[in-house]
């Protein structure tokens, strides 16, 4: 059911937005739909997600008009502070949104798109496990006005999507990319590797299968081990092995090859895609520190340095709504320190970099090092921007540390 909220300050029962907030009407705005059911719990998921027996008070059914309730607030709190903006990204993930018939997810695009406009060129992305795509569903989407699809492949072999608790036919995920791309939608295949029992030939096989299925984008994250998972529980009583942090680098670095040689230019370090077009620009818009808005339990949000964070469970989400009060359960407005820490975390995943001008000024000298140790590059940093390498990737948090203690 997702990790501990953080603790911030109090939200007001209005949602209502601090006056003094330096709100850029003309930067990006995102919207994060997030649908929090499942009809498993993977063993290493630690998203705020809930099967059918966890749900307790909250309804499957109702949630489209209960998630509508929180756009409806989102508008009137940003018109208060005039702040409206049209929507240049839309992404409904979870959970498996497409457990939720077409037609809710369709109204609560709607909802959005009444409420806030969307731009004329927005990307609009909903995450879907294979075994949930039908033709039928695919195209009610794209109707819908989504433009993309991102698709829980994780494996493609099965005893390691058996050890991530995966549930889908693997042969399903080319049914489902091939009923995306008759609907005219962009995909994206999603993948984890290090997995109890995978070796590198496993991941190998993976990446070939994702691959020959002609994906516009991939993701590919390393498995971590979250506190409170069924996998954390079978790592400590010694039942599964925690990940090999030498295994996962040379997964990546396999990874990396592979898709490089098949077209795909790494954009983040977790994300490749066909060209600058088929990047996700929701994602890149967290990267980079835009504005979005995220709604439904747990959800986060962040416009001009405030952050603020929903309540976790659905029912509870729901009480809040219908009372007519914001579901936010805190929110903080972290200090100039903390913005430049997280600059820093965030800009140097990407490939277009963070500028050497917004370090701080005790820090520039940091980057002749990353260089010199081959964890920047050189030609990047010549041209004003700081940007990992291939190591520099695998070592990111080394990047971070040099650039922020």
């Amino acid at each position: 059911m997702g990790s501990a909220l953080p603790l911030g300050d109090p939200a007001p029962a209005d949602g209502a937005l601090p006056a003094d907030l330096p709100i850029d009407v003309h930067a990006p705005f995102g919207a994060y739909l997030h649908v929090p059911f499942c009809r498993v719990r993977c063993g290493y998921c630690d998203f705020n997600t809930y099967t059918a027996t966890e749900l307790r008070g909250a309804r499957q059914d109702q949630y489209a008009d209960t998630l509508l309730r929180e756009v409806d607030l989102a508008r009137r709190v940003l018109a208060d502070a005039d702040a409206l903006r049209p929507a240049s990204t839309v992404f409904l993930g979870g959970g498996t949104p497409t457990l939720l018939p077409p037609g809710d997810l369709a109204r609560m695009l709607d909802g959005v798109r009444d409420a806030f406009g969307l731009a004329p060129d927005a990307e609009v992305t909903v995450e879907a496990n294979p075994d949930t795509v039908t033709d039928a569903t695919a195209t009610a989407l794209a109707d819908a006005g989504v433009t993309r699809l991102s698709i829980g492949m994780q494996s493609a072999v099965p005893h390691v999507l058996a050890a991530l608790d995966r549930t889908h036919d693997p042969a399903n995920v080319s049914t489902a990319v091939a009923a995306a791309r008759a609907a005219g939608l962009d995909v994206s295949c999603d993948l984890i590797y290090g997995a109890p029992g995978e070796t590198l030939d496993d991941w190998r096989v993976s990446l070939e299968t994702a691959i020959a299925l002609a994906p516009d984008h991939v993701s590919a994250y390393a498995l971590i081990v979250e506190d409170g998972t069924k996998l954390a529980r079978q790592i400590r009583r010694g039942e599964a092995p925690a990940p090999d942090d030498d295994l996962q680098a040379d997964m990546y670095e396999l990874a990396d090859r592979m898709l490089d040689a098949a077209g795909f230019a790494w954009y983040e370090v977790s994300n490749w895609a066909r060209g600058d077009a088929h990047r996700s620009r929701h994602n890149l818009a967290y990267w980079r520190g835009h504005d979005w808005w995220g709604f439904g339990p747990g959800a986060h949000s962040h416009v001009a340095g405030l952050r603020w964070w929903n309540v976790k469970h659905p029912a509870a989400y729901a009480q809040r709504l219908t009372a007519g009060d914001s579901p936010a359960a805190g929110r903080e407005r972290p200090d100039a320190h903390a913005r430049r820490l997280e600059q820093v975390l965030l800009r140097t995943r990407i490939r277009e970099g963070m500028p050497v001008a917004e370090l701080a000024d005790d820090r520039r000298q940091a980057v002749a090092s990353l260089i010199a140790v081959g964890l920047v590059d050189g030609a990047a940093a010549v041209r004003g921007r700081i940007v990992p390498t291939l190591k520099g990737r695998l070592l990111a948090d080394a990047v971070v540390r040099a650039l922020t203690d």
